[in-house]
């Protein structure tokens, strides 16, 4: 092996539908990796994809992953799916990308962890967005103790997805492959919400459907109580018209940072927290384009990559991903948890959090 920082890793994706083109670009754009191969059940689609980023289709998995110059893989397929597709792959030895969420429930999402633990391969589950630089710099402000005792933290995702999206894929808007609104576009910022807050302890929810011909619930609310004694909402949507950037809000007794689309739109610290060498801001912002709150396929790839290059550092180095696959299945706990607490129309206690 190369000297850590030099060594060329070949990937593999598995699944070539709406995502894979953000993780090929994401891929392109580190030196030390380079795509070798794609596979998918649909094979025309698997060689398309090939065709267009010039790497290998493979016929199969099995295929894929019998190939020596693969020492990472990818998981971009429906999300019900990842664990069915990554218990194997860590079983072959390779490192693992699995797209969000880490699956639909806890068992597949133990199994995947179990299964990589076992092999002692690196797993991360995409979350992309803690790379993003507004939240980069928030965590760093909660981690010098800008902004004093959390107290309050929100995080919304109202987003517009038409019906066409929804049939684009039979697995889409389907309980057992996909989830709702929540599961599928809000995890991102419910994962954000809970690595700045810290674990949630208690969650009081509602969800509503019957905008698209789905059978999940496309609006989420719920109210959350963290383990610290510090409160939350959560909302997440695909019925607002046209959409509107993601927004986290967190504030303490030292002050309150709003981040949108992974960029600091206004932080105001108090003078205990100016004491620090620390200063509020209002920064100005450009006028967006609609992005992924209107399109899926409107993602940048920057931070993909930033997640990716972190995972190959992780090898490189014999470290633990900066997000680990016990990160995504916590995050995928929160979820059902807003479901359960919908579903069953009670307040829904999270495991391990203090009684």
């Amino acid at each position: 092996m190369s000297d850590t920082g030099t060594r060329q890793h070949g990937i593999g994706i598995v699944g070539t539908g709406v995502i894979s083109a953000t993780h090929a670009a994401a891929i392109d754009a580190l030196p030390n990796a380079r795509l070798v191969a794609a596979t998918d059940v649909i094979p025309e689609r698997a060689q398309e994809f090939a065709a267009r980023h010039g790497c290998a289709a493979e016929p199969s998995l099995d295929a894929l992953l019998a190939r020596d110059d693969i020492d990472v893989v990818t998981v971009c397929v429906p999300s019900g799916l990842h664990a069915e597709v990554g218990v194997p792959v860590a079983r072959a030895g390779k490192h693992l990308v699995v797209e969000k969420p880490v699956d639909v429930t806890l068992a597949a999402a133990d199994r995947l962890v179990e299964a990589a633990d076992a092999a002692g391969v690196r797993l991360t589950v995409i979350s992309q967005h803690r790379f993003d630089p507004g939240l980069t710099e928030l965590r760093g402000l909660i981690d010098a103790g800008a902004l004093g005792r959390l107290l309050l933290g929100e995080a919304s995702t109202k987003w517009f997805r038409s019906q066409a999206y929804y049939d684009s894929g039979p697995w889409r808007g389907t309980w057992a492959l996909d989830g709702g609104s929540l599961m599928n576009q809000g995890i991102h910022y419910a994962d954000l919400l809970r690595w700045s807050m810290g674990p949630v302890a208690e969650v009081s929810a509602v969800y509503s459907t019957g905008t698209h011909d789905v059978e999940v619930e496309e609006t989420a609310l719920a109210v959350l109580r963290f383990a610290s004694g510090a409160v939350g909402t959560l909302v997440s949507s695909t019925v607002v018209y046209p959409g509107f950037a993601q927004r986290l809000e967190v504030s303490g007794t030292g002050g309150t940072v709003v981040v949108e689309d992974g960029t600091i739109a206004r932080s105001e610290l108090t003078e205990d927290a100016a004491s620090l060498g620390l200063r509020g801001t209002r920064l100005p912002r450009p006028a967006a384009e609609p992005g992924a709150a209107a399109n899926a396929a409107a993602l940048g790839v920057s931070s993909h990559s930033a997640q990716i290059a972190d995972l190959l550092a992780a090898v490189d180095e014999g470290r633990t991903p900066a997000v680990t696959g016990r990160d995504g299945r916590d995050t995928l706990e929160l979820v059902l948890a807003v479901y359960e607490s919908a579903r069953e129309g009670r307040p829904v206690v999270l495991a391990g959090a203090p009684r």
